[in-house]
């Protein structure tokens, strides 16, 4: 039974009980795939962590050789260990996401190891929305993602210079706004300090009245545009301010556009690659199991939206054919935006198969 209780501050487990945890193990685990918890003594998760097999993964925790190793601190912690068996490696890398994401174990600091090779870009909501690249999806779920885009440094200039060609905020997300057709504001507020970006028109200025409420909308409807990539519209401001600079005799600040322009025509090249995330990870992907225990699970843009037994009989394969059919046939969202409860498993499915990639053999495209 997987348990959940409030942190309690505790002494270290003593040898007598790590005796005990590790008879528990050497007797008892097998080696074949599955997840395993380290709990507390009042029933916290302290740790969730899987292993193609368990039971030698559990031994080497007995086995680290200083106190201040990961896994000797985890035990040292630990009351008692439980684990879980799953048909493949595979189930066992879901299973633990989504075991870390419903416990949130204190020990489970990175929930994936690859998270940190990628980002998004971040579509707050509210008033005056602003764009930020994040690593991934923050606990409040307010906001609209895209990606997963390669090179934080690389797409955070180019997001700088999308915000700058269609004039949006970059100001602190608490900030004040007050559009100019809010005039019952301004009566009532103080107004706020003039703003540097609007001054040297690249922002429209939300936060001083420097636009209506739907101008500011028009430029965010044009910047989900570009990131779903169904305009250019940015880009093709930039090239035409270049093309004029150029024009004039204005060498210089017509190289300084020339740079903007490549660096967003360059996020909008991943929008090309990312697509191995989003639409190339649409298959059903059959997964041989411990002892033919054999799964076949449908994925749809990267996410796993169900997994069924290997058909063995014609009703069971008329059944999955049935599954098939209403789980691909569903409306798809923009190709670069993703839900931010999707995030952390597109994660997971793009490293998995990046790092196994004849796993793709495995698979088979739905027409």
């Amino acid at each position: 039974m997987i348990r959940g209780a409030p942190r309690v501050e505790r002494q270290p487990t003593s040898e007598a009980q790590l005796a005990i945890m590790r008879t528990n193990v050497r007797d008892k685990a097998a080696d074949r795939p599955g997840v395993y918890r380290m709990l507390s003594s009042e029933g916290e998760v302290l740790y969730v962590g899987k292993s193609k097999r368990v039971r030698s993964r559990l031994m080497s925790y007995f086995r680290c050789e200083y106190p201040e190793d990961k896994g000797a601190r985890i035990l040292r912690s630990a009351e008692s260990i439980e684990w879980d068996y799953t048909p493949s490696e595979f189930a066992a890398l879901l299973q633990e996401l989504r075991l870390i994401k419903r416990f949130r174990p204190r020990y489970n600091v990175a929930m994936m190891r690859d998270a940190r090779h990628y980002s998004f870009i971040k579509l707050t909501k509210g008033i005056a929305p602003k764009m930020l690249v994040v690593r991934g999806a923050s606990g409040e779920e307010a906001g609209i993602y895209y990606g997963p885009f390669v090179g934080a440094r690389r797409v955070g200039e180019a997001v700088r210079e999308l915000s700058d060609a269609l004039m949006l905020r970059d100001c602190r997300t608490d900030m004040k706004m007050f559009y100019s057709d809010q005039v019952e504001l301004f009566q009532l507020s103080s107004r706020t300090p003039g703003c540097i970006r609007h001054e040297i028109s690249k922002c429209l200025g939300p936060c001083v009245g420097g636009c209506s409420a739907a101008q500011y909308d028009e430029r965010v409807v044009l910047a989900r545009a570009f990131l779903e990539g169904s305009d250019d519209g940015p880009i093709n401001m930039l090239r035409a301010e270049m093309e004029r600079l150029s024009a004039a005799l204005e060498f210089e600040r017509a190289a300084h556009y020339r740079d903007k322009l490549e660096r967003l025509e360059e996020l909008r090249a991943q929008f090309g690659r990312l697509r191995f995330a989003v639409e190339n990870l649409s298959f059903v992907y059959t997964v041989p199991g411990h002892e033919g225990e054999d799964k076949v699970y449908l994925i749809r843009r990267g996410v796993v939206r169900a997994e069924v037994t290997k058909p063995k009989s014609s009703k069971d394969r008329r059944t999955m054919k049935q599954l098939v059919e209403d789980i691909f046939s569903q409306k798809e969202s923009p190709a670069a935006q993703v839900p931010t409860h999707e995030i952390d498993e597109l994660l997971l499915l793009s490293s998995w198969f990046r790092r196994f990639p004849k796993e793709m053999k495995r698979t088979k495209q739905v027409s």
